[in-house]
């Protein structure tokens, strides 16, 4: 894996999840994601990998096409900053192979949490060191479970795999992202509503 700037999986730089691995496998249960589903993410990990940009090209086309969605890549007056969503990028992309092919263990836990962390106020700005708008709303993060649901479906349609195989990582996916997003959620929930 090429070095890719801020991305601090499984080190100590890394916030600890508020949640244990209890939690995390309730979570699972909630979004009826099961051990099929870890095999299908597998596949679809073995599917994307040669397919990241051309996956971020069109979420970042979607993302460019919304000028309250590039503003959170701003300083809060419209100037959009060319190398925050450059390194952004980088790390989407290997959100794409992580969500596939980590284990969905305590450090996957504590690095989902991060990047909520990013997300919010208390760390938004500080990982790539640059003046931009304070928090993502949360509204948009709920928002984004579809566009980065429905657009994945064609790239796992690319390797021939059949349509019930094509749908089973695309249902594994959904249920990944949702879980997350869940996740990403903590900064932004009270503790003990989270």
């Amino acid at each position: 894996m090429n070095h890719i700037p801020g991305y601090t999986y499984g080190t100590s730089q890394v916030a600890p999840s508020p949640l244990t691995l209890e939690d995390l496998d309730n979570l699972k249960k909630a979004v009826l994601f099961t051990e099929e589903d870890e095999r299908y993410l597998r596949m679809a990990g073995e599917v994307l990998a040669d397919q990241v940009e051309d996956i971020l090209d069109v979420w970042y086309g979607f993302v460019g096409s919304h000028p309250h969605l590039v503003y959170y890549f701003t300083d809060g007056k419209g100037n959009a900053n060319a190398e925050y969503l450059a390194a952004v990028r980088k790390r989407f992309g290997q959100w794409i192979l992580d969500t596939c092919n980590r284990p969905y263990d305590r450090n996957w836990l504590d690095y989902a949490h991060e990047i909520g962390l990013r997300h919010h106020r208390t760390k938004k700005n500080k990982t790539d060191g640059v003046n931009s708008v304070p928090v993502v709303s949360y509204r948009y993060m709920v928002a984004f479970i579809y566009p980065i649901t429905a657009t994945i479906k064609p790239f796992l349609a690319k390797k021939g795999h059949s349509a019930d195989e094509v749908e089973k990582m695309h249902q594994a996916w959904f249920k990944s992202v949702v879980l997350q997003v869940a996740l990403w959620s903590a900064p932004y929930v009270p503790g003990e509503d989270f």
